[in-house]
């Protein structure tokens, strides 16, 4: 919400960690809180989690495939993630994947990390509701905050399109994989997905969605910019069961609620990522 952000004291959104916590302690000191999730939503609970390990330098294992999540840098998020916890509206940690938005259109809160969807949500039914409308027009969106790492890192949720070994067309399942991914198909999937699905080839980056509304434009580069969960090692059975089970939103969600010590969460988080990377 724009007009709270400039309530808070600031003239714009900041573009580091340092001034977002700031930001954040500035907002709920005008009744005005934030709110990232930190229970088991399938996007915004893994998006955030991820950013926050990410944006400190931490990963979850090594090019190597190895288990790396205990780390000076995975503390640092941790304690991050702590002081921002307290800036909070109450019950985040329950939250799933519509909670956020619920409680944004509501008036609720004032910052959420989320897709395009909640801004469009409030978009097409302005008419129909006045706080609807007033929300859309305060309604801005930004990349999140660049951490001590230096770069922007966000996680890479991408839809697969998979063809089984066990289909008895697969020429024509590929050569409906080939004309999706073709123009004009693909140019007119991104458009009508209002700006909630991206690009995972670059010549499509000039789609005209991306500057049909301002608020489009934070999304517009996001396959460019993002990782995959698992980062840095490779991808496979054990990278998605460890993001599947929770073990890095529970890692956090542990120690903002005093559940754990930091060091307690992130040992924890070690023992059961080593479940799936011994496999």
């Amino acid at each position: 919400r724009e007009s709270w952000v400039k309530e808070a004291g600031f003239a714009e959104f900041p573009k580091d960690t340092a001034g977002f916590l700031e930001l954040c302690k500035a907002l709920q000191a005008k009744g005005h809180p934030a709110g990232f999730t930190h229970g088991h939503g399938v996007g915004d609970g893994n998006n955030y989690a991820h950013w926050l390990l990410w944006s400190h330098g931490g990963q979850m294992v090594d090019e190597s495939g190895k288990v790396a999540i205990n780390s000076p840098e995975t503390l640092k998020a941790i304690e991050y993630a702590q002081q921002l916890y307290k800036t909070f509206i109450p019950g985040t940690e329950s939250w799933l994947d519509v909670n956020n938005n619920r409680a944004f259109l509501a008036g609720e809160v004032s910052v959420i990390a989320n897709g395009i969807s909640v801004y469009n949500t409030a978009k097409v039914n302005k008419d129909k509701d006045p706080k609807l409308d007033e929300i859309a027009k305060d309604m801005r969106t930004t990349n999140l905050p660049i951490g001590p790492v230096g770069k922007s890192v966000e996680l890479f949720q991408v839809t697969s399109a998979v063809i089984f070994d066990y289909t008895p067309y697969p020429n024509a399942a590929k050569a409906y994989l080939q004309f999706m991914f073709e123009d004009p198909q693909m140019a007119d999937w991104i458009t009508s997905s209002s700006a909630y699905c991206c690009q995972t080839l670059k010549a499509f980056d000039n789609n005209p969605v991306w500057k049909a509304d301002p608020n489009n434009a934070a999304y517009a580069k996001a396959s460019a910019t993002l990782r995959p969960n698992g980062f840095a090692g490779p991808l496979g059975y054990a990278s998605a069961a460890t993001m599947a089970d929770y073990v890095l939103v529970d890692m956090f969600a542990k120690a903002v609620t005093g559940q754990a010590t930091p060091k307690e969460a992130m040992e924890e988080a070690e023992k059961r990522a080593n479940r799936y990377y011994r496999v």
